[in-house]
């Protein structure tokens, strides 16, 4: 058992902080007086042994237990259509945003395909919106968000008549999965998604738009040797240097200790061999395609400073960062539509080539 325990880094995190200086002032003891030491060894072990097994290994347990929670909590799919094709958020403006999509996909159902794939054995679904373009845009949700979501956004193209695909991550939506992986095996569904419309309509440039996880699938997928040359371009709505730094925000705001950020870890390696301390910070010095980051600098769960460690890092020449002064995390475009859209449309023609 102890040695197990010795393999987690979690306990080394939790445990050593606790043992070292104890076992250090006995080491010291020891060298002063012998024989003395060997006198009271017994005890000595006998009061480790009993804090170790009473408090020390009882507490680790129990953070445990609340990595455990939490990690399902935010990133495990749930029962009764948790992470369902329905509104997310019960919130005046989320709800606003859901009925405004919803109304543009009405009027787009005539444009409108159902289109699936398979990949990591996972059926994935789509909608495909044929509008006569060789360039599409796939729009990346971010977690707790299915293809629906990416009706409103999708507004932003209706003037370039370019093609769009809206999907359902895996795990959420139609989708199958029980795990958001933020963005380490979203980012190869992308890019198994654009091979499929590439080969199977005849897109000739692709163009991903990701908020939140979204867009840092899109980055990873980017930076992904296997992504092909025709994804052109990635708009990064909120995109956060990694989802560890995000989740610590979230600690942070809700007054809980971030040090048990370590134990949610363990449990998303654990059960997606991923870590969510890495991320686009890892991966942004490969970006060689054209990049449009649009950040709030009220976000409170991706940074601003990071954000701009993010930009400064990314070596390609077709690069711009656009801030919005006011705006909470995901909701830039509700609050200034008209001044993203006009950066969204600026990129896409300046990436699709398409000419006024």
């Amino acid at each position: 058992m102890t040695a197990f325990l010795l393999t987690i880094p979690e306990f080394h995190l939790f445990f050593m902080p606790t043992v070292v200086p104890v076992f250090s002032a006995v080491l010291a003891y020891a060298s002063e007086d012998v024989a003395a030491f060997q006198e009271i060894l017994p005890t000595i072990l006998l009061v480790a042994g009993l804090v170790l097994g009473l408090v020390v290994l009882p507490a680790f347990i129990i953070l445990m237990i609340v990595g455990y929670l939490v990690y399902t909590n935010v990133l495990k799919r749930g029962v009764n259509e948790d992470w369902g094709r329905h509104c997310s958020i019960d919130e005046p403006r989320h709800v606003q945003m859901y009925d405004e999509g919803m109304a543009w996909h009405e009027r787009m159902l005539a444009h409108c395909r159902e289109v699936h794939i398979v990949r990591d054995g996972l059926n994935l679904y789509g909608e495909y919106y044929d509008f006569g373009s060789d360039c599409c845009v796939i729009f990346l949700p971010g977690r707790m968000e299915s293809l629906h979501y990416s009706y409103y956004f999708n507004q932003a193209y209706e003037s370039l008549g370019v093609n769009l695909l809206s999907i359902d991550p895996r795990a959420h939506g139609l989708s199958d999965g029980e795990y958001n992986t933020v963005g380490f095996e979203e980012s190869k569904d992308i890019i198994a998604w654009s091979k499929f419309i590439h080969d199977e309509f005849g897109v000739r440039k692709i163009m991903l738009h990701g908020v939140c996880i979204g867009a840092a699938g899109g980055m990873l997928a980017c930076t992904d040797p296997d992504c092909p040359d025709y994804v052109a371009g990635l708009i990064a709505d909120g995109m956060f240097v990694n989802f560890g730094e995000s989740m610590k925000e979230h600690l942070i705001e809700r007054k809980k200790p971030v040090f048990t950020l370590g134990f949610i870890n363990f449990w998303m390696r654990f059960f997606t061999k991923h870590s969510m301390k890495k991320g686009p910070v890892d991966r942004i010095t490969g970006f060689r395609k054209s990049l449009l980051m649009l950040h709030s600098r009220a976000d409170k769960y991706s940074v601003p400073k990071l954000a701009q460690k993010l930009y400064d890092l990314c070596p390609s020449e077709r690069k711009k960062i656009v801030w919005f002064d006011d705006s909470q995390h995901s909701m830039i475009r509700y609050d200034h539509t008209a001044d993203y859209d006009a950066e969204v449309i600026a990129f896409a023609k300046e990436t699709f080539d398409i000419k006024d």
